[in-house]
């Protein structure tokens, strides 16, 4: 454009008249676009240079802004957090006061540099030296004080989780962009990035403690491959508590393995066992059953030519009270033979619809991440309806199963959860099971908790009930899936709490028994007497 300038400058712009007016006009209109330009050009690099400035002596003005929102528990306890650092820089061709600027190098740093040292520094030919990285208080204040030409310092934001471990999955962490990889980081991203005001979840830090403190005691106790546990509020569907083990370091990822990261109770899909046997009562329940089955020997399954093609049996240690049992009693004492029967009695097509309802049928997509997909049988033939009664031959994520035995007690409403701190009000949800049943439900596993498997569980002062779960995994019968899912207070559930204890042994103590009676009841016992006090102080 220049050019063309020029061009008209020296040869002028004659109209047909030869206007020599027009050129002088021109010749101005020349001399105020070169100015203006000009102008704009020293604009842009002061600019530039003004909020390079900025940042780098923002810690000296006390103005330097958070980039990235607190996330905070329930209660206000940071969970993660921008902390703000500044290194003190040195640019040697920029330096006027030369011996000043080495003697404040010498005085912040008295054991690294002498005062000739400092001088060489500062007499170096580099263009750019960091003199001292994430530099303390003390050290930026005597830099700022001196205010001294290319002595400077350049802030920096790092995020710190002070929490480390005890929420890595659920907070996630960020890149070295400050973009959020996982977790609530992740997923929150853009509240994150564009507000100052904490993000507040749910979460209460002092119960995550005690069940992180709980689950890592028992997974070393009984040698457990993986241990879970989550805590929802029966009715606004608020998690209180939810730690996953093997877990991670989110301020150095790099320090444990990747599969670490895996998030069991959203991303492990497993047999759940005999809490399905909860869902099984309530579809016998649904369906008017109510009869006595005989339960003394294994029940044959046959095909339709009359061959037995499977028999459901108990463990060895089953005892039942009685040859004959009710829906009732089959679930109290956790019969086999028993749930098969009722299984194959409902109408058909009832346990997908009733698993549809609960959501088994698809992943689940909360507001803290989605779920996998269920694993549900290819066929629901006799055997698969019989085996599913129990809770194998279908695979569910940890999370699934919270949510459904919730909605089985809390008076029959499925609620999504949420991991945001959720005002207290009416319950919001889908009504999947009639109140009258839910009752029934509660009462049978106040007594399984009072007097057969969940005994362990009870803590003084208030009424539990539970269901246990021990299931075999699949091609290997020596390793075991254990589970406890229980509701407190029983008469008008506030909570909801699931414990997952994966590939269990057995202890002396449990005379070698890796059942869910000696490892995952006693450990959600251990939880429920360390949180009992925090939720109803």
């Amino acid at each position: 454009m220049f050019e063309i300038g020029r061009d008209i400058f020296k040869h002028g712009f004659y109209s047909a008249s030869n206007d020599r007016e027009g050129h002088r006009r021109m010749r101005w209109v020349y001399y105020v676009f070169v100015a203006a330009f000009v102008v704009f050009i020293l604009r842009t690099l002061a600019l530039g240079i003004e909020g390079t400035d900025r940042a780098r002596r923002a810690g000296a003005d006390g103005a330097w802004v958070v980039q990235r929102a607190d996330i905070v528990d329930r209660n206000g306890d940071i969970l993660a957090k921008n902390i703000m650092s500044g290194h003190i820089i040195l640019r040697p061709p920029y330096v006027k006061n030369r011996d000043a600027v080495a003697q404040v190098i010498h005085q912040i740093l008295p054991y690294e540099y002498t005062l000739a040292q400092a001088l060489d520094l500062v007499n170096s030919s580099r263009k750019f030296i960091y003199v001292k990285k994430y530099a303390s208080d003390a050290q930026r204040a005597i830099v700022e004080d001196a205010d001294l030409v290319g002595l400077e310092i350049e802030a920096e934001q790092k995020r710190r989780y002070p929490k480390r471990r005890l929420f890595s999955h659920i907070v996630g962490f960020v890149g070295r962009d400050g973009y959020g990889l996982e977790g609530v980081e992740r997923i929150y991203d853009d509240y994150l990035r564009e507000n100052t005001d904490p993000l507040q979840l749910s979460l209460d830090a002092r119960i995550q403690a005690v069940f992180y403190d709980q689950l890592s005691i028992a997974m070393q106790k009984y040698q457990a491959r993986a241990a879970m546990g989550m805590l929802m509020n029966s009715r606004t569907g608020e998690i209180i508590a939810m730690v996953s083990l093997p877990d991670f370091d989110p301020e150095n990822i790099n320090l444990d393995p990747a599969s670490n990261r895996m998030f069991m109770p959203m991303r492990g899909v497993f047999e759940m066992g005999s809490i399905f046997k909860i869902f099984n009562t309530a579809m016998a329940m649904e369906n008017g059953i109510d009869k006595e089955y005989y339960v003394a020997e294994p029940f044959p399954i046959t095909d339709k030519f009359g061959r037995v093609v499977k028999r459901i049996s108990d463990v060895r240690s089953f005892k039942p009270p009685r040859p004959n049992l009710t829906i009732e009693e089959i679930m109290l004492h956790s019969c086999n033979a028993g749930s098969a029967q009722i299984a194959l009695d409902l109408p058909d097509g009832t346990q997908q619809e009733f698993f549809e309802r609960l959501h088994f049928d698809e992943p689940l997509d909360l507001d803290f991440g989605s779920t996998e997909r269920p694993l549900l049988p290819a066929k629901w033939g006799p055997v698969e309806r019989a085996t599913v009664s129990f809770g194998h031959g279908i695979s569910v994520t940890p999370m699934h199963l919270l949510l459904a035995v919730n909605a089985m007690t809390n008076g029959g409403i499925y609620i999504y959860p949420t991991i945001l701190k959720r005002g207290v009000g009416p319950v919001q949800g889908q009504r999947v099971l009639s109140d009258e049943i839910s009752a029934r439900l509660r009462n049978i596993m106040f007594h399984i908790a009072e007097e057969t498997s969940g005994k362990q569980a009870r803590v003084a002062g208030i009424q539990i009930g539970g269901k246990t779960a021990t299931a075999e995994k699949y091609g290997n019968r020596k390793k075991n899936l254990t589970a406890f899912a229980g509701i407190f207070p029983v008469s008008a559930p506030q909570y909801t709490i699931l414990v997952v204890l994966d590939e269990p042994n057995g202890t002396p103590e449990s005379f070698g028994l890796r059942t869910a009676a000696w490892n995952a009841v006693p450990t959600t016992g251990k939880i429920l007497d360390g949180i009992l006090p925090l939720l109803f102080e």
